[in-house]
C-alpha cells in the first residue's frame, strides 16, 4: 500500500523537530502529544509553511521536498488546510466561499463535488448568509468544505474544533465521520481530545518534546499503559460493534462486538451499521464472578495481561480470551489487591449502559 512519506529535521531556537512519518494515504491519522511537541509545526512543514533545514516529503508519488534542494511552494502543494479559526472571506457569502475554492480547482480531477461538499456537510441553509452571520461551528463547517472542493490531494485538520462548545463540537463530528469513511486521502488531524482522537482516528502518532513516542493504530496505542498514565483521567479504549436492535421503550440499544453483547443509550444507527464505542477506563469495574446481581448490564469475560500502579489506583489493561481485543480499567490500587489480581486472573468487566459512548 502507497503512503505519504515526510522526514522531518529542523530547529526552531531551542526545540528540534526530528520525525520520520509514514501515513497511508486513506483514513484519518491523528498527531497526539503535550502542547510544544511539534505537532503545528508538522502541519506547517507539509503545507510547506515552514521549511525544514533537511526534509523528504513525498505525498501520493508526488516530491513536495527532498535533499537536493527541491522545494513546491504551499500554493502548488494541493493541500487542505482547516484550523482553530475558519479565516473564511467576510465579503463574501458562504455559497460565493466555496466557490472560490471550487474554481481553483476546476482543472484538476474532483475529489469531491461542490453540491456533494455542501450536503455532506449541512450547508444548504446557509448558502445565502455572510460569515458575520453564522455561529463558529457553521463557520468551521464552511471551512472544511471550502479545503473539501480545492480538490486536495492531502487534507491537515489542526485542532478544528478546539474553538468550539461541546454542542458545536458534537453537531460536526458526525460530519467528519462521514468525510472519514468517503474520501480516498491520507487526512492529518491534529487534537489535544483524546475523545476526538478514539472517534475519529485510525492510526495515531505520539508525540513529545519534537521526537516520536510511539505509532500505531487507534485501538493499539489507546490500548498501552504508559499510554493510559499520560492520559490520566482521560484514558480509554475502544470497541469496535455493530447494531443488533433497539429497545425503544428503555432507550437503549443492544449491539453486537467480539466481547460479546452489548448495551448502550439509543444510537441513531440502523441495524447492522457498524459503529465505535469509546469507553473510559474509569467506567470499567472489574469482579471475579459473572452472576453477582447488578444494575450494570454489560458484563465481559476478559483476562488481566499486565498492570500498572500510580499512587493509590492501579490501571489494568484486559485482553479477551482468544482475541486481539483490549480494555482498560482504572481500580484502586487496594480494590487490586484485595481481588488477588495478577497476570492471567480471569475477571469480568462491569460497564454501565450509559458509560458507553
Amino acid at each position: 500500500m502507497s503512503e505519504l512519506k515526510a522526514d522531518l529535521e529542523l530547529t526552531r531556537g531551542a526545540f528540534r523537530l526530528e520525525v520520520a512519518l509514514r501515513i497511508p494515504e486513506r483514513g484519518v491519522t491523528a498527531l497526539f502529544g503535550p502542547s510544544g511537541s511539534g505537532k503545528t509545526l508538522i502541519l506547517r512543514c507539509l503545507a510547506g509553511l515552514e521549511r525544514a533545514e533537511r526534509a523528504e516529503v513525498v505525498v501520493s508519488g508526488e516530491v513536495w521536498q527532498d535533499a537536493k534542494s527541491k522545494f513546491v511552494p504551499p500554493h502548488l502543494r494541493r493541500v487542505g488546510y482547516v484550523i482553530q479559526e475558519a479565516l473564511l472571506f467576510p465579503h463574501l457569502s458562504v455559497e460565493q466561499n466555496l466557490s472560490f475554492g471550487f474554481r481553483r480547482a476546476q482543472k484538476r480531477k474532483q475529489l469531491i463535488a461542490l453540491d456533494a461538499a455542501i450536503e455532506q456537510l449541512g450547508l444548504v441553509p446557509l448558502l445565502g448568509r455572510f460569515p458575520a452571520t453564522l455561529s463558529g461551528g457553521e463557520r468551521q463547517r464552511v471551512a472544511i468544505a471550502r479545503a473539501l472542493v480545492v480538490s486536495p490531494s492531502l487534507l491537515l485538520m489542526d485542532e478544528p474544533l478546539a474553538a468550539l462548545d461541546a454542542a458545536a463540537k458534537d453537531a460536526i463530528l458526525p460530519h467528519l465521520e462521514r468525510l472519514h469513511r468517503t474520501l480516498e486521502i491520507p487526512i492529518v488531524y491534529v487534537s489535544h481530545s483524546i475523545d476526538e482522537v478514539a472517534r475519529l482516528a485510525d492510526g495515531v502518532v505520539w508525540l513529545d518534546a519534537g521526537r516520536i513516542r510511539a505509532t500505531g493504530t487507534a485501538a493499539s496505542l489507546l490500548g498501552r499503559l504508559d499510554f493510559g498514565q499520560v492520559l490520566g483521567e482521560q484514558a480509554l479504549s475502544f470497541i469496535e460493534a455493530s447494531v443488533t436492535k433497539h429497545d425503544d421503550s428503555y432507550e437503549l440499544t443492544e449491539l453486537d462486538s467480539a466481547w460479546g453483547p452489548l448495551w448502550t443509550h439509543r444510537l441513531a444507527a440502523r441495524p447492522a451499521e457498524r459503529v465505535r464505542l469509546r469507553v473510559h477506563a474509569r467506567d470499567v469495574s472489574l469482579s471475579l464472578n459473572e452472576n453477582t446481581k447488578t444494575s450494570v448490564l454489560n458484563s465481559l469475560a476478559a483476562s488481566v495481561s499486565c498492570a500498572d500502579r500510580s499512587g493509590g489506583e492501579m490501571l489494568v489493561r484486559l485482553s479477551r480470551p482468544g482475541g486481539d481485543e483490549v480494555l482498560l480499567a482504572r481500580i484502586t490500587s487496594k480494590s487490586y489487591d484485595e481481588l488477588g489480581l495478577r497476570e492471567g486472573t480471569r475477571v469480568w468487566a462491569r460497564i454501565k449502559a450509559v458509560s458507553v459512548r
